[in-house]
């Protein structure tokens, strides 16, 4: 999976939100829950795509452990819409999120989403405060969920 590469002119702090967005990813394309709830912070939040909230790096494993137990998780495909600097101790990244079922090839598009994943530094560390996985299923706009579907397409 390809993702995105901050050009040249990138700030390094681009290049750590990039870099704690990639392991979350990776860790729930690993079905990971330690991988993916590491870059958390102590009192980082995480909504779920069904609107589910957890609060709390130990919270997060553990709901990740139960889901990864117990279901089959399609994997991430994503792209990088932006990342930008919210405050000098603060970033955010956008990213398109689509996911592939297990023992499949194509995206699902019911499965579309948005992210929105919200960095601070504590203490010169960057971590996660917020990680938001809201459905981008546009209601009586089919074409908009093909175009969506289409974009996270050239990420294969």
């Amino acid at each position: 999976m390809d993702f995105y590469s901050p050009d040249q002119s990138s700030s390094t702090d681009e290049n750590r939100v990039l870099a704690l967005y990639q392991k979350v990813i990776e860790g729930w394309n690993k079905r990971e829950a330690d991988l993916m709830s590491e870059p958390f912070a102590p009192d980082g939040e995480m909504i779920g795509f069904d609107g589910t909230q957890f609060t709390g790096k130990t919270e997060i494993q553990k709901h990740l452990q139960e889901v990864f137990a117990h279901h089959p998780t399609p994997s991430y495909v994503t792209k990088i819409r932006s990342i930008r600097r919210l405050s000098h101790g603060a970033m955010i990244l956008r990213a398109l999120a689509g996911m592939i079922p297990a023992g499949k090839a194509e995206l699902k598009p019911e499965l579309n989403a948005h992210h929105s994943f919200v960095v601070v530094r504590i203490e010169e560390v960057w971590q996660v405060v917020l990680f938001q996985n809201t459905p981008a299923q546009f209601h009586g706009r089919p074409e908009l969920v093909q175009q969506f579907t289409n974009e996270l397409k050239t990420m294969l």
